[in-house]
């Protein structure tokens, strides 16, 4: 694979590179025309494990339900590395709401240095199907209810700030999530203002400048990690997961187990007014057979027959037997 950049140099290869093989040339009014976007065939292709509904240019609607339930969980229960997924956290960003939980689905946006020859074509063919002029703004009024607004603007601090306080007021009232930008937002006084969730390279005084657009709903990087559109983003205040939709349910219900489990430790651990048992007999799991047997009892309780036997079977195919849905040990 032809490496598109450098975060050093903030270099792109030919624009034939983004598209070979895998991004298609879209300028159907139908699509938005993008410059670059996948079809709706090959986000069905690319996300063929999403087990939910599809908004209609095919990427993936994990439902509302489950997407609230992302508000209750933290970094620490997201154990998609041991399924092979080790890339998809992404700290250093600015946080621009510390004591907000943002969840919503990925759409995305790729900036690029603007290079004259290829932006006078995006424009141009444009201007041949009678559309307007692209800019981020287009992405921007893709937004729907739900989706966290997540553009790769190369790290690159010099390109200005991709919003401000008014267009961050429009994502905001537009999705009530958010946005995850890899480069520059401007006005921060203005957008602290709204409790909305965000996250950032940094805050700069410049509005947005020397940029072009060159994906919408595409493959982004952001950090060291690749995004695709209809990932669950949960950010917190430690950064931000890009979660692809096949591991959803998983996560959520092991998160119920780890509530529960941790609801019970503590209920332990003030047990005749504390002291009653040591740090290591309760947490992470107990080892008196006694406790052990209480613990199940409870957890089974809570969650019935049929999401207990669920749980003991995921247990036994990661070999983790009794493990805490995989959450790590604090």
């Amino acid at each position: 694979m032809v490496e598109r950049r450098t975060r050093a140099t903030n270099s792109l290869p030919a624009a034939a590179v983004l598209c070979a093989g895998f991004l298609a040339t879209v300028v159907s009014p139908s699509a938005q025309a993008q410059l670059w976007s996948l079809s709706r065939e090959q986000m069905i292709h690319y996300t063929a494990k999403n087990p939910f509904d599809r908004f209609p240019d095919g990427r993936p609607k994990v439902p509302d339900a489950l997407l609230e339930k992302f508000r209750e969980m933290s970094a620490e229960e997201i154990t998609i590395a041991r399924h092979g997924f080790t890339q998809q956290f992404v700290n250093g960003l600015q946080v621009l709401s510390p004591g907000k939980t943002m969840v919503g689905r990925a759409m995305t946006l790729q900036l690029m240095p603007v290079r004259p020859d290829i932006a006078d074509v995006i424009q141009k063919d444009r201007a041949e199907k009678g559309l307007g002029r692209v800019s981020h703004q287009t992405a921007l009024d893709m937004l729907q209810r739900g989706d966290v607004f997540v553009c790769d603007a190369f790290g690159n601090l010099d390109a200005g700030g991709i919003v401000g306080d008014n267009l961050a007021n429009f994502i905001w009232t537009t999705t009530r999530a958010g946005f995850v930008i890899d480069g520059a937002i401007r006005d921060l006084d203005g957008i602290s203002e709204f409790g909305m969730g965000g996250y950032f390279r940094g805050a700069v005084p410049p509005a947005i400048r020397n940029v072009m657009v060159t994906g919408i709903n595409i493959p982004v990087r952001i950090g060291n990690t690749t995004v695709m559109p209809g990932d669950v983003v949960l950010g917190d205040r430690e950064g931000v997961f890009f979660i692809p939709p096949e591991f959803v349910q998983e996560l959520v219900d092991e998160a119920e187990i780890t509530h529960i489990h941790d609801e019970w430790t503590k209920k332990k651990f003030a047990e005749d007014g504390g002291g009653k048992y040591k740090s290591s007999d309760i947490y992470g799991r107990p080892k008196d057979p006694a406790l052990i047997k209480e613990y199940e009892e409870y957890l089974k309780s809570k969650i019935g027959p049929e999401k207990y036997a669920a749980y003991q079977k995921r247990m036994r195919e990661t070999q983790q037997p009794g493990a805490r849905g995989g959450r790590r040990q604090q």
